[in-house]
């Protein structure tokens, strides 16, 4: 639910990205439709060949620099691996796949394959062909449990002998088929069936970039992640290459000599971390050519000559998880507890009926960040259920769950129905400067209710400390935030079915499983049926309440109005990577 992969979001308050491409369900899409109030792309101009482009990453930790797309799990990461990272296809503004890009996809139902085809002359930036064992190597990374990657889910067990070999019972994975050997162009996939949304980018059902296997090869998959042709001198074939690497501060990348769309405009980009509370600084000083607004701040720079102001509603939301259970590596799949403190609908939905999502937002981004209603943005068309409502404030009802399913008060506080004390441990990622007083505000809202929510560590969490006791299953905490960049096929079951180890709050239930399954059934190639689906889920999933929805928000970028061929329409970019080459400073 980039964007290809699930990351998770760094900050609250800038979302960049399930929501599919919305024709891939028939409806109507409005990914390129932000508002009036932005445009999507800088105005087109004629460039010059030459000059460096400076691009703020900001985040108040340093990035993690994991430069492989089957490892790395943050929207950082992928941000300041984007010039040099490319796609194996292009998309339209729909997301749907065409020929434009290092590779050709072709679906055939009789046979339920995908026919791949790589370009002659796309290379890595070692000058080397990208080969059909590049794509397969990639599926390897990401099903061998050496890696232990967090981006493999069940959804790619429909590829023959994938799950055979992420269980170890296979050295290789016989569904995918090299007809001219490791070095010939062409990959054949075979599935168990085709699943719709297969025309669309983001569908997680096959893999859509490569990896080096010539460059990688000796390198053992337990130590890939730490390798330093991994860290330090990856390799991709995109239009630029990495050249100076400063751990977790700053990349530095200069033209592919090999790049097959041929040469890029800028002669170098430099990426930097920037501190979140020195953006708007930043940008008024105009330090940076490119620079993400931090929302809350976005009084503070609307006025900045000199820039241009572009903008998209992405793909993504944040959420508020309820932790119900543990994941068993040994089965790969999410175990719920039915006796788990936060199993318990009522007190579930009325920590959401507390929240005060759409004042808290208003006051502190102006707008720019709002509250969403359900688990699949807006932006897929109609398997958005528009009706949802979601859980807009509602102090009295937050209060009458509790009161009607047995948390009494206990002098100030509430007690479970079993009488014993109630203390829920929230954990929150530390992001802007106004992620602070939001989450204090909401402790005070749950106070309100007589629940006794405390920030674990009494603190919000720095963000690469909460991802690992995210993905390490941490019993710190009993309900956190979470945010998602979503991949642009709307289906949600890489995140939320019972094998997916994204699904963080680890329910799991029947229903679930029967309408996950149902979304990305062979029935639901009929439209009208896999909208109905959609729907469903988002009603049972808004009712049981193990994920509330929180809010979205507008990525507004200043781009520095000397800089031309930037723009985040999903035909102009690369799986929501910026078509880099395309950029350059005005003539």
């Amino acid at each position: 639910m980039n964007f290809q992969f699930k990351k998770l979001m760094q900050s609250a308050a800038v979302i960049g990205t399930a929501a599919v491409g919305l024709t891939a369900c028939g409806g109507n899409n409005n990914s390129t439709k932000v508002s009036e109030k932005f445009p999507i792309k800088t105005p087109v101009k004629k460039v010059k060949q030459g000059g460096t482009l400076k691009i703020a990453e900001e985040t108040d930790t340093p990035f993690t620099g994991i430069f492989s797309n089957e490892i790395k799990n943050t929207a950082v990461d992928n941000d300041i691996a984007s010039p040099g990272n490319e796609s194996l296809f292009d998309t339209d503004n729909h997301y749907k796949f065409n020929d434009k890009g290092p590779a050709t996809i072709r679906l055939d139902r009789k046979n339920n394959t995908a026919i791949i085809n790589v370009k002659k002359g796309v290379k890595w930036s070692d000058g080397k062909q990208v080969v059909a064992k590049d794509i397969e190597y990639a599926y390897e990374i990401l099903a061998n449990k050496g890696t232990q990657s967090q981006n493999y889910s069940n959804s790619f067990e429909n590829i023959k002998g994938m799950k055979a070999y992420h269980e170890g019972r296979a050295k290789t994975i016989t569904g995918i088929e090299m007809p001219n050997g490791d070095n010939g162009r062409q990959v054949i996939i075979h599935f168990d069936e085709l699943k719709p949304g297969m025309e669309y980018s983001g569908n997680n059902f096959f893999w859509e970039t490569a990896e080096p296997y010539h460059y990688l090869k000796d390198v053992p998959f337990d130590k890939l992640q730490s390798s330093d042709k991994i860290r330090k001198s990856p390799l991709y074939f995109g239009p630029f290459k990495l050249k100076k690497i400063v751990r977790g501060q700053s990349v530095t990348w200069v033209p592919n000599k090999y790049y097959w769309r041929g040469r890029p405009k800028l002669d170098k980009i430099e990426i930097s971390v920037l501190a979140t509370n020195s953006a708007s600084q930043a940008i008024k000083s105009k330090v940076y050519d490119v620079a993400q607004v931090i929302n809350s701040q976005w009084e503070q720079v609307k006025n900045t000559k000199g820039v241009n102001f572009v903008a998209k509603v992405p793909l993504g939301y944040n959420f508020i998880g309820f932790k119900v259970g543990k994941w068993d590596a040994q089965k790969n799949k999410n175990v719920m507890d039915p006796h788990a403190k936060m199993n318990n609908k009522a007190l579930r939905q009325a920590i959401g009926y507390a929240m005060n999502t759409d004042e808290v937002y208003q006051h502190y981004t102006h707008g720019l960040s709002f509250r969403v209603p359900t688990l699949i943005p807006a932006q897929f068309g109609d398997v958005f259920d528009k009706n949802a409502r979601g859980y807009s404030y509602n102090l009295k009802k937050a209060n009458e769950l509790l009161d009607k399913a047995g948390y009494k008060k206990k002098g100030k506080w509430r007690v479970q129905p079993n009488g014993k004390p109630l203390t829920i441990r929230y954990m929150a990622r530390q992001t802007d400067p106004t992620q602070e007083p939001i989450q204090q505000n909401y402790l005070q809202q749950w106070h309100k209710i007589g629940l006794n929510v405390k920030l674990i560590g009494n603190r919000l969490t720095e963000f690469n400390s909460y991802v690992t006791k995210l993905e390490g299953d941490s019993h710190d905490f009993d309900m956190c935030e979470i945010g998602w960049h979503l991949d642009s096929e709307a289906s949600p079951s890489s995140l939320y079915s019972d094998n997916s180890p994204k699904n963080y709050t680890r329910f799991v239930t029947k229903k679930n499983n029967e309408l996950l399954a149902a979304i990305d059934s062979q029935k639901a190639f009929n439209h009208k049926y896999r909208v109905q689906k959609f729907h469903e889920w988002q009603e049972y999933m808004n009712d049981e309440a193990y994920a509330i929805p929180e809010f979205n928000s507008y990525s507004v970028f200043a781009v520095n109005d000397k800089v031309t061929g930037y723009s985040l329409k999903p035909s102009e970019n690369n799986n929501d990577h910026q078509l880099w080459y395309k950029v350059g400073f005005v003539k």
